[in-house]
């Protein structure tokens, strides 16, 4: 019987734990970001973390091929649990970067983008704990707040590129790296924007 009609796989408790290493890299990427010393042993850190998440994304996968019973929509899970990992996948992504063209200091717009992307998964956060809830009003409200700050690292970015181009006007490869920076973090905020549209479909289609 057990075959036929197998256990229910509570996701929101996968989603929980994939959002957490969300905002734990996001908030070692932070920290890396405000004291830059041991850089290789804070990005040691963000890289386990990344390592950790795969994982959970594996899982979800996994689980969602052995069962037929889901909380919410088949895509609506596959789709979130992808788009997670790709914020985790985005901040490890820019700490390496960082390694690799052996930055010395981070710029102050750096610190901001980081900063701005930590506050938003901490609204991802909340907005799956009312998802679960099945508080629909309230996912709304967090998804807005999750839009507005995307649109706000967005005018950071377009900032911060033209500071590199006042402030390394003569050093065109540490434009281009910081450029390559700058674009991981705002890619990041971009998957963060689209879980909220994923949440909103989820809603419109529950409420």
């Amino acid at each position: 019987m057990k075959k036929i009609f197998p256990r229910r796989i509570d996701f929101f408790v996968l989603f929980d734990q994939s959002i957490a290493h969300a905002m734990a890299a996001t908030e070692a990427l932070l920290s890396l970001m405000e004291n830059f010393e041991n850089a290789e042993g804070k990005a040691k850190q963000i890289h386990e973390i990344e390592h950790q998440a795969d994982l959970v994304t594996h899982d979800v996968m996994r689980k969602l091929n052995q069962t037929f019973i889901t909380p919410i929509d088949r895509e609506d899970i596959h789709e979130l649990a992808t788009r997670i990992d790709d914020i985790i996948d985005l901040a490890w992504a820019c700490v390496d970067k960082m390694l690799v063209f052996r930055i010395t200091r981070p710029t102050r717009d750096a610190v901001q983008l980081a900063r701005e992307l930590h506050e938003t998964t901490k609204f991802i956060h909340r907005a799956f704990q009312e998802l679960e809830a099945k508080d629909y009003e309230h996912v709304k409200e967090y998804c807005i707040e999750i839009n507005r700050m995307e649109n706000r690292i967005d005018r950071i970015f377009r900032t911060a590129l033209g500071d590199l181009f006042e402030e390394y006007r003569n050093d065109a490869a540490m434009i281009i790296k910081w450029k390559t920076i700058y674009e991981h973090l705002e890619e990041a905020s971009d998957k963060c924007e689209d879980v909220a549209n994923i949440l909103e479909g989820i809603v419109l289609k529950h409420a």
